[in-house]
């Protein structure tokens, strides 16, 4: 048995105590990392100060490198993130659902952890906080694999939040560091331990991912976002939640990419609009120059098209969107609603910023990623995108022949939970 089998075999071990973690339990734990953390932030900041340094002498390019750095600001990000975990209801051991199948015989549709997660992330050291702060609360075991550019960061990082977390009586294996892409391959392969992967990163490498597992594969691969300015929006409003969709941090998924103008408003907003951004040094790449509308940029870079009608600006969406997250921005609350219905993404949002799909602002505490996927967990993937359920019946001595003859007839009775 590889030493990586072996570990994921304790990890799958750790799980089975995590599941049964009571929320006073968690939220000490939860409660000691964010101490743990401040009190070692001048080692994490040291570390941070290492990757940074290799990474300018790489020539990591500026998105990358933004991303990267963990300081005092990103600290208190962070550690806000788990005092808002701890103040969240425990997901575990929640019903569901109750149906009486017969007198004495009762089913219950219960949450539970997933059970042993490995989550692939980018070179962002605070994701690897948020990972490990929600599947401790969640209950599950956890695989961490950051960008190579984070290495240093992540190593302290791991090793504040185990030495926290075993402290307060936590299993050993539950938390767990890879390192090397080899690694990763080989963690692909561990179906018979790993319950769910979790690929963050660019739509080839979670497609990577996604061709190289039996393991179920959660994310998204890109984020690809739109800001649409009906004919019937605000000036003010349209001016002021473009700029922040584009230009409060540029370098996340949830920024948008892609902005549409209805063609009745192109001589009195859009150049305002158009002046706004160049004002924060956008780019700005009409329709004339863009040859692919798939494109995320993550930078300070935006396409831009003018459109006939809502219905081209929603098919255009669907078209090249990714499903992550779009906005409208107008005062016609019929046609907001109709956009949100009709445009198929994760998130879709009237007359605010992109930036808002983030599982801390939708209070979730924090995120694991975001998912394009409808099935089990979609947007944002907070506490309740990192469980499951299971099936409980309580009898007493019932047998299912008595049904199958005719004696007893089920009343499936649904009760309120």
């Amino acid at each position: 048995m590889s030493d990586l089998r072996k570990i994921a075999l304790n990890s799958k071990q750790a799980s089975f105590s995590m599941a049964l973690l009571d929320d006073k339990t968690k939220n000490e734990t939860l409660d000691a990392v964010a101490s743990a953390l401040i009190n070692n932030k001048e080692k994490i900041f040291d570390a941070n100060s290492r990757d940074l340094k290799k990474a300018q002498e790489e020539g990591l390019d500026g998105p990358l490198f933004k991303r990267l750095c963990f300081d005092e600001h990103k600290l208190a990000d962070v550690t806000d993130g788990i005092r808002s975990l701890i103040s969240l209801e425990d997901p575990v051991g929640k019903i569901k659902l109750h149906t009486t199948l017969d007198d004495g015989l009762e089913l219950y549709r219960v949450t539970c952890p997933i059970g042993v997660i490995g989550v692939i992330f980018e070179s962002r050291p605070d994701a690897l906080v948020q990972i490990a702060s929600l599947c401790l609360k969640s209950g599950n075991s956890v695989f961490l694999k950051g960008g190579r550019e984070a290495l240093e960061t992540n190593k302290v990082l791991y090793e504040v939040i185990n030495e926290a977390s075993l402290a307060n009586g936590l299993p050993e294996g539950w938390i767990n560091l890879l390192e090397s892409r080899e690694e990763v391959n080989d963690m692909l392969n561990l179906d018979e331990y790993i319950d769910l992967i979790i690929p963050r990163g660019s739509n080839a490498f979670v497609q990577y991912i996604m061709n190289n597992t039996t393991i179920p594969v959660m994310g998204h691969a890109d984020g690809v976002c739109h800001t649409y300015i009906d004919e019937f929006a605000d000036e003010a409003k349209a001016v002021k939640v473009v700029v922040d969709a584009k230009t409060q941090y540029v370098s996340v998924c949830n920024t948008t990419e892609t902005i549409l103008v209805d063609k009745s408003r192109k001589d009195d907003l859009l150049p305002k609009i158009v002046k706004a951004l160049e004002e924060k040094n956008v780019r700005i790449h009409y329709e004339d120059e863009v040859t692919e509308w798939h494109h995320e940029y993550l930078d300070y870079e935006v396409s831009l098209k003018l459109t006939d009608s809502i219905d081209e600006a929603i098919d255009h969406i669907n078209r090249y969107g990714s499903g992550h997250t779009d906005a409208i921005i107008t005062e016609d609350k019929a046609r907001a609603e109709y956009f949100m219905n009709k445009v198929d993404s994760g998130s879709v949002m009237h007359n605010c910023s992109t930036r808002f799909a983030d599982g801390f602002r939708y209070g979730f505490g924090a995120e694991v990623g975001v998912s394009t996927s409808k099935l089990h967990a979609r947007g944002p993937v907070g506490l309740e995108g990192l469980v499951s359920y299971k099936y409980k019946i309580y009898g007493n001595g019932d047998i299912v022949a008595d049904y199958a003859s005719g004696n007893k007839k089920f009343k499936h009775i649904r009760r309120d939970v």
